[in-house]
């Protein structure tokens, strides 16, 4: 075997190994919020000690497998454009995994329970419900996951300026210049990945910073800053950090669908432009989540609402449509990996128009607390993301195996689309109720959306476990067979 072989099967090993561990990751996450409705909903006595520490292990470890699963596939298929270095792949892998041992520790074994947001100065002054060591675990953690993604990022930069001499050549504004004919613009998995290069780095930086402060309060309270600041520096990281991955996981709408219906997608101006809009507002849009911080600056406060309105459309438009007008008339062949990729476009454009409506200041002073944000954030996450994230699983086993679909997947796509719903319409309902987020204990009035969102949760992790125990089947099948074959060029059948 070659050494261009050798290194393109440790490549596809170390992509296989790290989406069957941030399927398992995401199952784990998605039980422990399970558990949280079912508390909510009065069907599980849970303390709320316990229940705060569910919390922060579920939005930490779904934020977490998304990240993993959507870096995973943008490293897969800007891997076909630029050179990446496989070893810092194999290092973030390694370093996710370090930090899930020590944030796991420091949640259950420490009691740590500030909620994945981390927020200053909770972790320091929690009234004895945990002391230094969880809080220096749990933080530590944080920080060595970041450092991990950093690699990744900044080696996705490296191989993009390498490739088209800066990363503003990456986002096109070569050919929006005139420099460059349209036909030679950047293929789109390109564009998004250096979008989402420039936003991840920015957001991996603002959260160490804030990490860092953190990290030294606990270790000497009278070291202290501003906790507006940290707010900012917080939000700023988790916004920009957790939407990063939405346009991470899409490279695979564009690469599959484009392969399914054997039509290019090719960039134009439109596009590049509306990605460069795209970059710009998502590092700008964070204060909406500031809204109701009276002493905030009035101008950023009408900047993150304006911009909200923005965001979410220009890309999500132009990638919408687009999915629409290359399937049509296509003659594609359903499957699951391109019904679940077209499935994500539906949990991308749904889930913005709650959050939309929650940018606005007048409905954030009353919305913002409830669960109305958990229900666009689950719409957009796991609709989206989510989806995206399995979709490209199929794809694997798809095109580096025999491993066939059965009707059990095929049935797990629709329980997961349906359940999905149901549990995001569980959470809009309860925001639309004044139910507040992040409460332990529910008055009877609030039970009844949180009963139905825990057993709609419940038919997700049916199906999720579909997904991934069909995955695991193919790692088997791999390893067997010494499968090692170039992914890369695979026709779809």
């Amino acid at each position: 075997m070659s050494k261009a072989m050798v290194k393109l099967k440790l490549g596809n090993n170390l992509i296989v190994t790290q989406m069957v561990i941030a399927g398992i990751v995401a199952i784990m996450g998605m039980v422990f919020g399970i558990l949280m409705l079912m508390t909510q909903g009065g069907w599980l006595d849970l303390s709320p000690a316990s229940f705060y520490q569910f919390l922060t292990v579920h939005g930490t470890f779904m934020i977490g497998a998304a990240a993993l699963a959507a870096s995973a596939i943008l490293w897969y298929f800007l891997n076909h454009y630029v050179s990446l270095s496989k070893g810092i792949l194999k290092a973030n892998l390694i370093l996710f995994l370090v930090s899930a041992i020590m944030v796991t520790i420091g949640i259950f074994s420490f009691e740590y329970a500030s909620g994945w947001t981390f927020l200053y100065p909770l972790p320091s002054l929690a009234a004895n419900a945990w002391g230094t060591i969880g809080a220096l675990l749990y933080l530590v953690g944080m920080l060595i996951l970041g450092i991990g993604f950093l690699l990744i990022f900044i080696d996705t930069g490296r191989g993009i300026i390498k490739k088209y001499g800066s990363l503003g050549n990456g986002l096109g504004w070569d050919v929006l210049s005139g420099r460059k004919a349209v036909e030679d613009a950047p293929p789109p998995a390109v564009v998004a990945s250096t979008m989402a290069t420039i936003v991840t780095v920015a957001a991996l930086l603002t959260g160490a910073t804030v990490l860092v402060m953190n990290i030294i309060n606990v270790i000497n309270p009278s070291f202290t800053f501003d906790p507006l600041l940290a707010k900012n520096l917080t939000y700023a990281f988790g916004h920009i950090f957790a939407n990063a991955t939405i346009y991470m996981g899409v490279i695979a709408v564009y690469e599959l669908l484009a392969r399914y219906t054997k039509r290019p997608w090719k960039s134009n101006k439109v596009f590049l432009v509306f990605w460069t809009m795209s970059t710009v507002f998502t590092l700008l849009v964070y204060p909406h989540h500031l809204l109701m911080d009276t002493v905030m600056p009035r101008w950023i406060l009408i900047l993150g609402q304006v911009l909200s309105y923005a965001n979410g459309l220009p890309v999500l438009v132009i990638t919408a449509y687009g999915a629409l007008m290359i399937v049509y008339k296509s003659g594609i062949k359903w499957d699951m990996a391109s019904g679940l990729a077209f499935l994500s476009m539906l949990g991308w454009s749904i889930g913005v128009i709650p959050a939309i409506v929650d940018s606005a200041i007048v409905v954030n002073h009353v919305m913002h607390n409830t669960k109305w944000v958990p229900g666009h954030f689950h719409l957009y996450m796991g609709l989206g993301v989510i989806a995206m994230m399995f979709s490209f699983m199929y794809f694997l086993v798809k095109h580096d195996s025999n491993l066939k679909e059965t009707l059990l997947d095929k049935t797990a796509f629709f329980f997961y689309m349906l359940a999905i719903l149901g549990l995001c319409g569980s959470f809009l309902v309860s925001g639309a109720i004044s139910t507040p987020r992040r409460w332990a204990i529910h008055i009877p009035e609030w039970m009844g959306p949180a009963q139905f969102g825990a057993v709609s949760g419940m038919f997700v992790v049916l199906a999720v476990t579909i997904f991934v125990i069909h995955f695991i089947r193919f790692l088997m099948v791999r390893n067997k067979s010494g499968s090692g074959r170039d992914m890369n060029d695979s026709e779809v059948a």
